[in-house]
């Protein structure tokens, strides 16, 4: 399909139709202990994409990005450690350069703020994403405290991506869904992936 922008995730652009559509906000929910981040690291390699840690340092980042066993690309990576999050990391977000990536792992610190200011923030950030034509991935973890606000990153998201992990046997298995798409045809099927080496499709057997 025309005029979108590559995850460089092959079997996510072919269930979106070539990938996401420019200026899209993808809300990525998974449980802590599931490793989630190898698609985040997998989709710095798409293109130029500033990194946004509010909770590992970011030296810590750019040490497992650089040591992830699947192909990624050289992000910015920068630490939101100052006592208003919220305006730290839209410093940060605008200079985001036209057609970069944009993630931000994870949006616990920033869902803990005022709730208006949140807003306010996530308006701005999908209009920066809009004049740049950017993607934007906001790693959202499940759990037993999650911020009222988490609703509010949902209602903004154009897209919600649901990492879920499950022990089937012995052998580990990840199920993605995407239960929100406005960018087009929404995929209705869960997307069985492989984390281990690479973010891939298992193929072993199909998913009832």
């Amino acid at each position: 399909m025309e005029n979108r922008l590559e995850t460089g995730i092959d079997v996510l652009d072919r269930k979106l139709d070539g990938g996401l559509p420019p200026g899209c906000v993808v809300a990525y929910t998974a449980d802590p202990a599931s490793q989630s981040e190898l698609l985040l690291y997998e989709l710095t390699a798409a293109r130029g994409t500033l990194y946004l840690s509010t909770e590992r340092s970011d030296d810590v980042v750019r040490h497992a990005i650089e040591h992830s066993p699947s192909a990624v690309g050289s992000p910015t990576v920068r630490h939101v450690t100052s006592d208003d999050p919220l305006e730290e990391a839209a410093r940060l977000i605008r200079a985001l350069p036209d057609g970069a990536n944009l993630i931000i792992d994870t949006m616990d610190v920033l869902e803990r703020t005022d709730r208006d200011e949140y807003v306010s923030f996530l308006n701005d950030l999908k209009s920066q994403l809009l004049e740049t034509d950017g993607i934007a991935v906001l790693h959202c973890l499940k759990g037993d405290s999650v911020s009222e606000n988490r609703a509010r990153t949902y209602h903004a998201a154009d897209a919600v991506f649901d990492l879920r992990t499950e022990v089937a046997g012995t052998e580990l298995e990840n199920h993605l869904t995407i239960p929100k798409f406005r960018g087009g045809s929404q995929p209705t099927d869960a997307i069985k992936l492989e984390l281990i080496e690479e973010v891939a499709i298992d193929t072993s057997r199909d998913i009832a």
